[in-house]
């Protein structure tokens, strides 16, 4: 069993927008975190991996993001890598093709959530190949409920 927690809830309204944070958040089976982007009412996200949709919800190692500051000498603050929730315990490679919980309601881990030449752009800093396999984790939601900062992540 693996556990660890929420340390950071982010969502961005539209494409291009800056990343809100949040305490908690609604998320819905199928259809993403209200309020979110790629948040769809009809379930229809943006994208998909071998059938899986794969944007209702992105996920990132606040331990990633401590060492690479620290390797780089930069200063990110966890909302500029733009995934949803932030977390902390939990090595998210190891979720590929998992199914685990959070506060209870299931996700399914579908593929990494590489970083991107938009992101290293945002960011205005070189980020490839430091960040390859380590930029977070791609997830369905599978149940309805609420996610907030401090819930448990768990994996078995």
């Amino acid at each position: 069993m693996t556990t660890g927690v929420i340390k950071g809830i982010y969502i961005a309204t539209r494409k291009g927008a800056n990343v809100s944070g949040h305490t908690k958040v609604s998320v819905r089976a199928g259809k993403g975190i209200e309020g979110d982007r790629y948040f769809s009412n009809t379930g229809a996200n943006r994208s998909n991996y071998k059938g899986q949709p794969d944007w209702e919800i992105t996920l990132i190692e606040s331990e990633v993001i401590a060492a690479f500051n620290q390797d780089t000498g930069n200063r990110f603050h966890e909302s500029d890598f733009r995934r949803n929730l932030v977390t902390q315990g939990v090595h998210l490679n190891d979720l590929v093709g998992q199914t685990f919980e959070i506060n209870g309601i299931s996700f399914y881990g579908v593929q990494l959530c590489e970083p991107c030449a938009s992101l290293q752009k945002r960011l205005g800093v070189k980020i490839l190949p430091a960040l390859v396999g380590k930029g977070g984790l791609r997830a369905q939601i599978r149940g309805n409920g609420v996610v907030g900062l401090g819930d448990s992540i768990a994996s078995y």
